[in-house]
């Protein structure tokens, strides 16, 4: 085996772990009843965003050097694209309980 092909399996089981970690956080936190309310949200978004980076750098080989401009300024849209979609509907969601209690 070469080097770029076990520098690239090293890069994809370090991002397995770091994924596989950033899943079983939150997990146990509910599972085991170790947070409630908001601050257990606040754990799971963090993990969500970790591993959306986590993702984006191991797996898809996105960084600030060799990745064009283009992609990186078209994944920027998406990204504030999905908040905007996610945000409302959190808003929109938010709006609707305080109104029917």
């Amino acid at each position: 085996m070469d080097h770029s092909a076990e520098r690239s399996l090293s890069t994809y089981l370090t991002g397995f772990a770091l994924a596989v970690v950033l899943t079983a956080i939150p997990f146990t936190l509910v599972w085991g009843g170790l947070l409630t309310g908001p601050a257990v949200y606040a754990v799971i978004a963090v993990a969500a965003v970790l591993q959306v980076i986590v993702h984006l750098v191991f797996f898809l080989h996105l960084d600030l050097k060799s990745t064009p401009a283009e992609n990186l300024f078209f994944l920027g849209f998406a990204a504030v694209l999905i908040f905007i979609m996610v945000g409302g509907s959190l808003w929109i969601m938010m709006d609707l309980h305080h109104r029917m209690m």
